[in-house]
């Protein structure tokens, strides 16, 4: 089995390289050359091309996609035009421009697509089960330090424009937990976001959204980008108390494994196990929370 890594633009496909590589040979194309020259040190037996076209004439089984979200649109078109599955890291698009031109292309192929926060595959989180009927709010708790950017690094990340700054990058977990607990029929009733320590920052570090199933059930994401550990907490609220999943830990916890597990089966043959309407409703409602910050 081949898969090719396109794209290196953020942490995750390190991670997802040490994940693949006891199933995979694995092909890259990054045109950083200190992203991929860190790639290589990791990953020595990796084959290296110079660009996304001689990325596909490896003719890879599968595609695992990191580039920065505005170039995620005319990046996975190719990866579809040669009919490949494909994982697109968080976030597919940070503002509703970006998901405009990302919803035709995915409209082509969405049983190829895959694109998730990891902690929806999370063992302790896939374990949750509460019936729906019981349920009358919900909160995500989202504890991840943004404070490396502060420094310069990856500025596209936290650019409010172009990949959406902490209420989209952190958000995206916590709103990615909510629709995955209780489905895409859901709207945004509110966001707001404050830059409470890393002052340097184009957009904010610390930031809540607030939303509502057509159920009428309330949920509320908390992230908190100012903090000295990383941590993720759902906290689900019944009438006889509360169900609290707290998911910490490595990639067996986070749920990395797991997501690969789930993309390798869409390799073999399988559709993507999250449906493009769950996406979809994710990436809406923080585009929809980033226009109001």
């Amino acid at each position: 089995m081949r898969i090719a890594l396109a794209g290196l633009a953020t942490s995750h496909p390190y991670t997802d390289a040490r994940a693949l590589r006891g199933d995979a040979e694995l092909v890259v194309w990054e045109p950083d050359p200190q992203r991929l020259a860190r790639f290589r040190d990791e990953q020595p037996d990796a084959t290296v091309v110079p660009d996304l076209a001689g990325l596909l004439a490896t003719r890879p089984d599968g595609v695992v996609l990191t580039v920065p979200t505005p170039q995620v649109p005319q990046t996975l078109a190719q990866v579809l035009d040669h009919r490949l599955p494909c994982f697109v890291n968080k976030p597919a698009a940070a503002t509703a421009e970006q998901l405009a031109r990302l919803e035709p292309v995915v409209s082509r192929a969405p049983e190829l697509v895959l694109s998730s926060s990891v902690l929806r595959f999370a063992p302790d989180f896939v374990a949750l089960d509460v019936p729906r009927e019981e349920v009358l709010a919900v909160r995500a708790t989202i504890r991840h330090d943004v404070g490396v950017w502060a420094t310069g690094y990856n500025p596209w990340q936290v650019d409010p424009a172009v990949g959406g700054g902490a209420l989209v990058m952190m958000g995206l977990h916590g709103v990615e937990l909510m629709v995955a607990l209780r489905g895409p029929a859901v709207r945004l009733v509110g966001a707001s976001g404050a830059t409470r320590s890393y002052r340097t920052l184009p957009s904010e570090d610390t930031a809540v959204l607030t939303m509502q199933w057509d159920d009428g059930v309330p949920g509320t994401v908390e992230v908190i980008g100012v903090t000295s550990d990383e941590a993720y907490e759902i906290t689900v609220h019944t009438r006889d108390g509360e169900r609290r999943v707290a998911l910490r830990g490595g990639p067996e916890e986070l749920g990395y494994r797991a997501t690969i597990d789930a993309f390798l089966d869409m390799v073999r043959g399988a559709p993507s196990p999250v449906p493009w309407a769950q996406t979809r409703a994710v990436l809406t409602l923080l585009a929809q929370a980033r226009a109001r910050v």
